[in-house]
């Protein structure tokens, strides 16, 4: 027999001061409501499921559609509200999309986005780098992020994708308007940011199908598989997921990690001492900081449960990879920072079918950053008190706005 519902707790879900510390919250309903119902910023009804084994059922359970219209009636699908055109291409990105279509899209991108392609990357991430931090030495700027913790995932992605270097300051300001929270003020504000975004795409595309060049994105129109490849719709929702998705979460995984280091000088030291540390630390510093902290959206099949809790057809569900990432049933000592922990089986790149394509890139990225930086800045401070950082109130991810930091030569 299952419960209709357990209603969390109040919470402003998705605030800043919820983004700071959001982990006594979810260890609250892990011990009593591990499937509770709350409502997101924008007033929609959300499940969220937080004990770690919960969610790794939900990462894979194929009754949890991606795409919404797959768990609605065909009346429901009507009444959805108009979508305009310009934005209509962003609906066939592969996040979103269930099989066979995912499996299709996925299978595309996997032979042009291969191991491989990402290990040529290390010694051009390497140099980007130790140029940030050139510039940092000399400049000595306030902000860690805006310095390096943003313009390196930037930098490697649009160079990784083959797009001119002269573009990057246009992305990241696209970039920054399309993420914010979904409230109408912000949803108007990203019209433009993202009119802008895909007509650039769009001409960017078809002029490679005729002139190709070096990169992840002639190699994606060029790619087939079984004779398939990508519609000019598809192609568009790729790069586009791929230029948000592929440097947004990095930016948070250096940032947030970099913060962890800091209030945690014992941890920043052994890895110091020990740069050999770095793939497990990075690993852990997944795991304890959350730069994603909820799994994308997934939309009941049906009428199901999930651990003793009744959800119903079409409900919108969440699984806390932040929850689930501090579960003291998986992890000992879960809320303590710990380098060089070894059973580490985080879910910080999600399960599953959906399992993070970029998840080799995200990993090289933050190991060359976090190594160099402390390599290169031994003497790097936090530049204001930690209860005074500002997060930023976006509902999946977790991320600092700045990270004020302080170095001396």
């Amino acid at each position: 027999m299952t419960a209709t519902h357990a209603e969390a707790p109040p919470a402003k879900f998705g605030s800043r001061a919820f983004k700071a510390d959001p982990f006594p919250f979810y260890a609250a309903l892990r011990a009593t409501q591990p499937v509770s119902r709350i409502v997101l910023p924008d007033r929609q009804h959300a499940w969220l499921v937080t004990r770690y084994a919960d969610v790794a059922a939900c990462l894979k359970d194929a009754r949890l559609a991606k795409d919404r219209r797959n768990a609605m009636t065909a009346e429901q699908i009507a009444k959805q509200p108009w979508v305009p055109a310009f934005v209509r291409p962003l609906e066939r990105n592969m996040l979103d999309l269930d099989d066979p279509d995912h499996a299709r899209l996925r299978a595309l991108v996997h032979k042009a986005f291969t191991p491989a392609t990402v290990e040529r990357l290390r010694e051009r991430i390497q140099t980007v780098a130790d140029q940030l931090i050139d510039r940092m030495v000399s400049k000595r700027p306030r902000d860690l992020i805006a310095a390096y913790a943003l313009p390196l995932p930037l930098a490697v992605i649009v160079e990784l994708l083959g797009v001119p270097a002269t573009d990057r300051a246009r992305f990241h300001r696209w970039s920054r308007a399309i993420v914010r929270p979904a409230t109408p003020l912000n949803m108007a504000r990203a019209i433009p940011a993202i009119m802008a975004f895909m007509s650039y795409l769009r001409g960017l595309v078809r002029r490679l199908r005729t002139d190709p060049k070096d990169g992840l994105l002639t190699a994606l129109v060029q790619a087939e598989e079984a004779g398939d490849r990508f519609s000019e719709d598809e192609l568009l929702a790729m790069a586009f997921l791929l230029l948000i998705a592929g440097h947004e979460t990095t930016v948070n995984l250096i940032a947030s990690g970099t913060l962890a280091l800091l209030q945690h000088p014992d941890q920043m030291e052994r890895l110091r001492a020990e740069p050999t540390l770095i793939k497990p630390a990075i690993e852990e510093l997944l795991r304890y900081t959350n730069p994603l902290e909820t799994a994308t959206e997934r939309y009941a099949r049906e009428d199901l449960a999930i651990a003793g809790v009744a959800i119903p057809r079409g409900a919108l569900v969440l699984a806390v990879l932040a929850s689930a990432n501090r579960d003291e049933t998986q992890f000992p000592l879960a809320d303590t920072l710990d380098l060089s922990r070894t059973e580490n089986r985080h879910l910080a790149f999600g399960l599953g079918s959906h399992f993070c394509l970029g998840a080799p890139l995200a990993r090289l990225e933050g190991q060359i950053a976090i190594n160099t930086l402390l390599r290169r800045l031994p003497n790097l401070h936090l530049g204001a008190p930690a209860d005074t950082l500002r997060w930023r109130a976006t509902p999946i991810l977790r991320g600092l706005e700045a990270l004020p930091v302080r170095h001396y030569k």
